[in-house]
């Protein structure tokens, strides 16, 4: 398993060993000791599965209450993965780092407490599966505004389609101070 930092530090990067042959491939997708031994010290608790349709933005979506670190792949299709760095006192507060991740590739991101994370879909369906550190909490969730023009993601998607939650979500430069980490 290749680990390697991304712009931002604390999120990292994951690149499996992968083992394929005439009958698939076989990958070891996370083990405690390797993420430990990257500095990495995690728990996980919980996984989640969504599957979405090309064009769905998801996000930008955190836990102010139960924060979670999250370890996100795409099992089927290509998205856009993001992660915003909402750490007050982090010089790299407000910048985002962004990957493909695919199931042909079967890159994984790890994502720390303290960003908010969000996807969008380029392929015409994907299925992402990510391990959270700590239980979902609908008290102490909290959002970004997907489109915030002082972050300016570019989703790479020309017609998103977006939950009315997702719409309705506050730009960064809204956000109180005890909502931040």
């Amino acid at each position: 398993m290749n680990i390697s930092d991304t712009r931002i530090p604390a999120v990292k990067l994951i690149e499996p060993r992968v083992f394929e042959d005439d009958r698939g491939y076989f990958y070891e997708a996370f083990r405690e000791s390797v993420f430990e031994e990257a500095g990495m010290d995690v728990h996980f608790l919980q996984d989640n599965v969504s599957k979405s349709y090309q064009n769905t933005i998801r996000g930008l979506h955190y836990q102010i209450q139960n924060p979670q670190a999250k370890l996100v792949q795409c099992l089927k299709g290509t998205i856009l993965d993001v992660a915003v760095d909402l750490r007050k006192n982090s010089p790299s507060f407000g910048n985002y780092v962004a990957f493909k991740l695919s199931d042909d590739t079967k890159r994984m991101l790890f994502i720390p407490e303290g960003f908010a994370h969000g996807f969008s879909v380029l392929s015409d369906e994907a299925i992402i599966s990510y391990k959270c550190s700590d239980y979902y909490n609908p008290d102490g969730e909290r959002g970004v505004r997907w489109d915030d023009p002082d972050i300016r993601i570019n989703w790479d998607v020309e017609r998103p389609i977006l939950s009315e939650k997702d719409r309705k979500l506050p730009l960064l430069s809204s956000i109180t101070e005890e909502d931040l980490f």
